[in-house]
């Protein structure tokens, strides 16, 4: 079921180049309404109705505050506003559609977070950088399309001048609190490590630490001494190595990140005109992207 949606966010994303007006303004919205929706969907299939409606209130939620304090104080992204009537309905000037914006963006960069790394001060830090590489591509595009504009100009990346730096700042720090509240999330959920789209036996060693769980791992064929290890989530867990390989509940997540991380270089590189935001974008994904397929590749030898 969570390929449906993704399938059909790679269709409608193709399109964006190609519309223009009126009709680009629902695309836009349509690729928002199916980014969520594939984070949720594939949260409801993997983690449960409990996980999904957590992580949409917490991000979303936040994002929407964050949002509405923006625009109408500047704080925490800078002074801007959004585009009147052109993304649906709007709370105090802010489209609601921005909120779920928010979750779609963050949900795979969330997932990829925790399959690079079993530490959790790394996967909330790794998931701020994340959201920031994608914000990179999010804004000059559609700060270029005219849904919202800056009040300051100059005072942003070479190339990106009318997008002031603390438009980064501000999204590292918001993406940061997000990530620090996903984490509790995922041990209120019931999340025994924190990545929890490993291998099935891999997800058995990592939290195997009653009997009855290493009952468990003893039917799947997983040597008892290779067992107890700790919580990873827990703050004094700190040395755990990267998880690999990606499993199959990983697959979507991971196949929306690889295609907003790569199509979006492409397009912005190629179609859209707007060369700086596809190399900034395109490192500040890679930070994530890079180890992903390095760690992939490494695993398929092995």
């Amino acid at each position: 079921m969570p390929a449906v949606p993704a399938v059909l966010l790679v269709l409608v994303q193709i399109s964006y180049p190609l519309a223009s007006g009126v009709a680009r303004d629902r695309v836009t919205v349509a690729v928002v309404l199916l980014s969520a929706g594939t984070a949720l969907v594939h949260a409801v299939a993997t983690r449960g109705i409990r996980y999904a409606l957590g992580f949409v209130v917490i991000v979303s939620g936040l994002g929407l505050v964050a949002e509405i304090g923006g625009t109408a104080t500047g704080f925490p992204f800078g002074c801007y506003a959004y585009a009147d009537g052109r993304s649906g309905p709007a709370v105090a000037g802010v489209p609601l559609v921005v909120a779920l914006a928010w979750t779609g963006g963050l949900y795979p960069v969330w997932v990829v977070a925790g399959l690079s790394t079993r530490r959790w001060a790394v996967r909330v830090a790794m998931t701020a950088v994340g959201a920031v590489g994608w914000d990179l591509f999010l804004d000059p595009q559609m700060v270029a399309d005219g849904q919202w504009t800056w009040c300051a100009a100059g005072r942003g990346l070479p190339g990106l001048d009318g997008i002031p730096y603390t438009n980064y700042l501000g999204w590292f720090a918001v993406a940061l609190v997000m990530a620090l509240l996903l984490t509790g999330l995922d041990r209120v959920a019931g999340a025994g490590s924190a990545n929890t789209f490993a291998p099935a036996a891999e997800r058995l060693l990592s939290t195997a630490q009653t009997p009855a769980r290493a009952s468990d791992a003893a039917q799947a064929g997983i040597p008892a001494l290779e067992l107890a290890t700790p919580d990873s989530t827990s703050p004094e867990h700190g040395s755990r190595g990267p998880v690999s390989p990606i499993s199959a509940d990983a697959v979507v997540p991971v196949g929306v990140f690889m295609w907003t991380w790569l199509g979006s270089t492409l397009a912005h590189a190629a179609f859209l005109d707007l060369p700086y935001s596809a190399w900034y974008g395109c490192v500040g994904l890679g930070v994530l992207g890079v180890p992903l397929l390095v760690r992939s590749v490494a695993a398929r030898r092995g």
